[in-house]
């Protein structure tokens, strides 16, 4: 499976190395503005490969992606001193143009994953732009939220992570929603078995969990500047699910014709992904208070989509 990457910084680079180490494609193309950034990272990463994987690892320009079957987009630019998030992401939906233009020509039938922030509004710039199906333009949206949240609840309850189940849903940002109602462990819902292991999930305990997951971001960022290994490994999670046709359900962003009542939106539900990219939605349990909270969601990035005049 071949994949190219567009924008080789640190969530790019993250994302290529943990598919040289993870097998999830054989060839991996980096393509960047700065081509000795590309070059660089390219080999750092091919460097590691002998230790992990037979996977071929280059840099190269737009014509190097010719026959991808996916196309990572982690290009973008950096928020200006003073300047509002709508005015970045007009600067960002015109990147957006250039690149995406570049790889429609170069790779037809790639798959788009989308990981430049903020990836619900760039996946919905990102499939209106490339005239794809929905369903072929995939944002990572919060599945490195739902990693997170996994991550701290498997830790009360003494459990591994890939025991639990639950999904964070809506926004990556600040109004995603931590589905709790949904939640098992195992086959069993949260609560039942968090009483059976002597760790009740109390209201203290949802807001440390709840918390851990939003403030996530803020802290690592704080403190180096990007949050970058945890998300390299959730693109190379949905590559890894899309090449071997997994049908594996995911929560990941795509533009939905609708959800919590808001139309052509584009943000993070329970999906079935695989080598078509995403074919199915599922519907997660909610109880009243998450389905509000999922609504709001909904209707601010529709709302921000809607500021861009698309």
């Amino acid at each position: 499976m071949k994949v190219g990457i567009v924008g080789a910084g640190m969530v790019g680079s993250a994302a290529g190395y943990a598919m040289a180490l993870t097998g999830a494609a054989s060839r991996i193309v980096l393509v960047d503005r700065d081509a000795a950034l590309a070059t660089a990272q390219a080999q750092d990463i091919a460097h590691a490969v002998p230790f992990a994987s037979a996977a071929s690892v280059e840099a190269g320009d737009y014509a190097a992606l010719s026959g991808a079957d996916v196309v990572i987009l982690s290009a973008g630019v950096g928020q200006k001193p003073g300047e509002s998030r709508l005015a970045l992401l007009t600067r960002n939906a015109a990147v957006f143009e250039a690149v995406i233009g570049a790889v429609r020509a170069a790779a037809p039938d790639a798959i788009l994953l989308v990981a430049t922030n903020p990836v619900d509004i760039m996946t919905h710039v990102a499939t209106r732009l490339s005239g794809l199906a929905p369903g072929r333009v995939i944002g990572s949206g919060t599945i490195l939220d739902t990693a997170r949240f996994r991550s701290l609840l498997a830790g009360h309850l003494g459990l591994a992570p890939h025991s639990v189940h639950a999904y964070v849903l809506g926004e990556h940002g600040d109004s995603e929603v931590l589905g709790w109602s949904g939640a098992r462990v195992g086959s069993e819902p949260l609560a039942s078995v968090a009483a059976q292991l002597g760790a009740a999930i109390t209201a203290d305990v949802r807001a440390r969990i709840d918390e851990g997951v939003r403030g996530a971001a803020y802290r690592i960022i704080e403190g180096k500047g990007a949050t970058n290994y945890g998300i390299g490994a959730g693109l190379a999670r949905i590559v890894q699910a899309i090449g071997r046709d997994e049908q594996a359900v995911l929560s990941v962003s795509v533009v939905t014709q609708e959800a919590a009542g808001v139309r052509d939106v584009a943000l993070s539900l329970p999906r079935v992904v695989g080598a078509g990219g995403v074919s199915a939605t599922l519907t997660p349990t909610l109880d009243t208070a998450e389905t509000e909270a999922l609504g709001a969601s909904a209707r601010l990035l529709r709302e921000t989509a809607d500021a861009l005049d698309l």
